[in-house]
């Protein structure tokens, strides 16, 4: 649940920044001038570094989050019935002392 609204909650800034980065280097991407040899080439890899970076953090981030966190409550679930089973069989080993007296 928390992943889902942290995810939207995040998807339109970082939408918003990464887009207006994108466009702002496209004319550096597209040039054929004086100096594009080593603008095109910068360029290019910054806009398509931005779009990776920005699927990563919408969608691979959550789903590693919400992964980790799933196997985090099954271990924790996993050890508290164990901690369970433990102090049922040592209440079952214990000696009744209802009944006796010193």
């Amino acid at each position: 649940q928390a992943v889902l609204e942290g995810a939207t909650s995040r998807m339109r800034p970082v939408l918003m920044t990464a887009t207006v980065a994108a466009f702002g280097l496209t004319p550096a991407m597209l040039a054929t001038g004086l100096g594009s040899d080593v603008q095109r080439p910068l360029a290019t890899v910054v806009v398509f570094g931005l779009i990776s970076a920005t699927a990563l953090t919408l969608l691979m981030l959550p789903a590693l989050y919400q992964l980790i966190e799933a196997r985090v409550e099954a271990s924790a679930l996993l050890h508290a019935n164990k901690t369970a089973q433990k102090v049922a069989l040592a209440a079952a080993d214990a000696p009744d002392e209802v009944g006796s007296s010193s």
